[in-house]
Formats: C-alpha cells, structure tokens, sequence
C-alpha cells in the first residue's frame, strides 16, 4: 500500500490521530476487512503494537472488530467516522468548557488571582511589556485589555482591520460602552465596511481617517498595543504586535490621537 505522506499528516492534523493509527486506519480502508498481522505488514507497523493500536482506533470509532478466529478488523465508512469524530470532539470540548466555567468563582481562582495580584504588585511597571506573535494572539490581547478598560479605548486601524476588530471585538466593545467606557475607531471608511460602522452606532465614535496609515489601541491611557507590520502584506499568522503598560507613553499617543480626531 502506497499512502503519500501529505495524505497521512493530514489525517493526523485532521483527525487527531498518531502516525501508527493513520497508518493503520489508511491499511484498513484499503483493504476493508483484515486481520491485524496483514495490516501490521501492509501498514509498515511493527506487529507488537499492532493490536494495541487497533484496539484505539476501535474505541475512538474508526474500526469494528469482528468475531471469530483469527479476529479480524472492519472498515467504517470514512463519512460516519467524520460524523462520529465530530461528535466525539464536541463532547470532549464540551466537557473541558464545563470545567473552566467550574473554575469561577471557586477556591482555585482565588488563589490565582491572588498569585497574580501578589506577582504584580512587584513588577517594574517598565517591564510590564509583551511581544504577541499572530493575529489570534493579538487580538486575544486586546480583547483582554477592552474588558478591563475604565474610561477610554482609542483605535486606529486600517480599513480591513476596522472589519476584523468589529466582528473579532463587538462583543467586548459593547460591553465596555455599557460601562460608560469612550470607544473611538479612526479607519479609512469605504464602501466595503460602511455597514460596519453603521452597526457599530450606540458603542462607538467611528470616525474617517486616510491620512495616518497605522494600527494600534490605547486603553485608558495606560495600555497600548501598536501592530508593527502592514497588514495588507503580512500572513495573518506572522503579524506582530507590541503591547506596553506605560502612562507615559500611552498619553502621548492619546494626544496624537485626539489631534488626529479633531481635525474632522
């Protein structure tokens, strides 16, 4: 059997599998019913860990194994193990989501917030910074920081950017301005993301601007998170972004911001 090992990565990545289970699982499918020495030589798997392996792929959903002597392995159709799979991953995910809400409220927070405002309360204010590599990690950033906002969030971001930070961050967003937090976007409007300004109407001031070609946030002039890379030529997993705690410089970019702004 002959299984390009593109083929064999993406049924790991996809499925969640080791390289002897694919290997296995791809030997099965080939062959439809079989026993586990004629898939451990089909499938270059060393016949000792063969049966182990089988015996996994049967609990996860992949395989049934047959009755009789010598016991023999069948094949599920690759759809239903989609659809048992998924099933099986919602469950899982469900399971872990359940256990962190547990976590609230409860002793162990606590204790952690507690380790955290303790380490804090130690720390140089000037080593308060971050690099965050990727826009998934960005933007988990800066929805942190919009949770915790008091008083003000100041944006300034390109006009795609404008479309990912409303869809990524309304959620916070509307809740800050539920707060009485002042949330104001600066972005070139286009044709392309005017109904996204328009849904933004009640959270926040969205204001034109095609003249400063840049992208960061400040957040009550303590927090700041400037994007280093133009995001029109940069892979959404290579951007790069910054993230500094300090008044100092946070307030200056607020001024620049608030020149910017009052120049409509």
């Amino acid at each position: 059997m002959i299984v390009k090992d593109e083929l064999l990565s993406n049924l790991r990545r996809y499925f969640d599998l080791n390289l002897y289970e694919v290997k296995l699982w791809a030997a099965l499918l080939s062959r439809g019913v079989s026993t586990a020495g004629e898939l451990s030589d089909i499938a270059d798997v060393p016949r000792s860990r063969s049966y182990d392996v089988l015996e996994s792929l049967e609990k996860k959903g992949f395989v049934i194994m047959k009755l009789g002597k010598p016991i023999k392995y069948i094949a599920i159709p690759p759809a239903e193990v989609v659809d048992r799979v998924k099933k099986n991953m919602n469950s899982i995910a469900q399971e872990k989501v359940n256990r962190l809400e547990g976590i609230k409220g409860s002793a162990m927070m606590t204790e952690l917030e507690t380790l955290h405002t303790t380490g804090i309360a130690l720390v140089d204010p000037a080593e308060m910074s971050g690099c965050l590599r990727g826009r998934s990690n960005l933007y988990n950033h800066l929805d942190l920081l919009i949770k915790d906002a008091k008083s003000s969030v100041n944006i300034m971001t390109s006009d795609q950017g404008f479309m990912r930070k409303a869809e990524g961050l309304k959620g916070s967003l509307q809740k800050a301005a539920k707060r009485g937090v002042k949330i104001r976007i600066a972005a070139p409007l286009t044709k392309e993301n005017k109904k996204v300004a328009d849904s933004l109407k009640g959270v926040a001031e969205v204001q034109h601007n095609n003249k400063v070609s840049s992208r960061f946030i400040t957040v009550d002039s303590k927090d700041m998170v400037f994007m280093t890379l133009n995001d029109k030529e940069v892979h959404p997993s290579y951007d790069l972004g910054v993230w500094v705690k300090t008044p100092y410089f946070t307030t200056a970019m607020d001024h620049m911001f608030n020149g910017m702004w009052n120049q409509k």
